[in-house]
Parts: C-alpha cells; sequence; structure tokens
C-alpha cells in the first residue's frame, strides 16, 4: 500500500484492497472516500466491497466516483464535505491517487493559497500545474 499525505489529516493512494482495510485502520485513518467509478475495475474493487471491508474494520467510507478530466461542481463539494464532515484523519483513493489529489485540491480553493494546492501533491508525483487557471477560476467565484 502507498499511502502518500498532502496534509496531517488528508493522504491520497493508488486503488486500496479489500484485504488492506486493517492495515489502514491501523495507521490511524478514520475515513476512507472512494475516488474511483465502479466502472473501472472488477467487482473486488468496487465500492461496495471496499465499503464492506472499511466498515469492518471500524472506519467511515464514502463513496465519491471522480471520471478522470470530468470533474464536477457535485464531486467537489461533495469532497469538501466529506473532508469538512467525517472524522480524519482521511484516506483517499482511485487509480493512482491522482484524482484523489486533483478534487482536493479543487474542494481546498479559499482554504488554501493556490501555490500550496499545488505543490503539496507535487511532492508525490501529481502535477497540477496544469489545474493553476481552473483553480484560480475556482477561488473567484
Amino acid at each position: 500500500m502507498d499511502i502518500r499525505p498532502l496534509t496531517d489529516g488528508y493522504a491520497v493512494a493508488p486503488q486500496i484492497a479489500a484485504e488492506e482495510a486493517a492495515e489502514i485502520a491501523a495507521a490511524g485513518f478514520k475515513t476512507v472516500i472512494c475516488n474511483r467509478p465502479d466502472g473501472e475495475v472488477p467487482a473486488e474493487f468496487q465500492s461496495d466491497a471496499i465499503r464492506a471491508a472499511v466498515e469492518a474494520a471500524g472506519m467511515n467510507f464514502v463513496a465519491n466516483p471522480v471520471i478522470g478530466g470530468a470533474i464536477t461542481p457535485d464531486n467537489i463539494s461533495a469532497q469538501g464535505a466529506a473532508i469538512a464532515d467525517q472524522p480524519g484523519p482521511i484516506l483517499a483513493y482511485c487509480a493512482s491517487g491522482n484524482r484523489s489529489s486533483i478534487v482536493w485540491a479543487m474542494s481546498q480553493v479559499g482554504t488554501r493559497p493556490i501555490d500550496e494546492l499545488i505543490a503539496t501533491p507535487a511532492q508525490h508525483g501529481y502535477n497540477l500545474e496544469p489545474l493553476r487557471p481552473l483553480l484560480e477560476n475556482l477561488s473567484k467565484g
């Protein structure tokens, strides 16, 4: 398992497996957010299977499927609400962690400087620099 912390309370990871839920809980996570649509993965990695394992390990589970290149306002608000309302620390996952980083950055516009929203994921290999104009536009609206 490859957990990449973006903040003290929010980390991202590539796809997790049900059998990793106990390890995630042992690492101190209280909530898991799935940003991967079920249509991308076989049954054993779909949100219902991961939800069952996560909840059995004593954590909360939030499904917020994000389609690469097509993040919606609902995705952004759902991620922000989960970060604000669910107990942390939070682990969000998708295929590589990139979408979970992007939707995190979009949901945090206005609460953190845009330079930080870009630089923090970059420490883990996620290049959000091309999203700077979009993040700047979100900060205006």
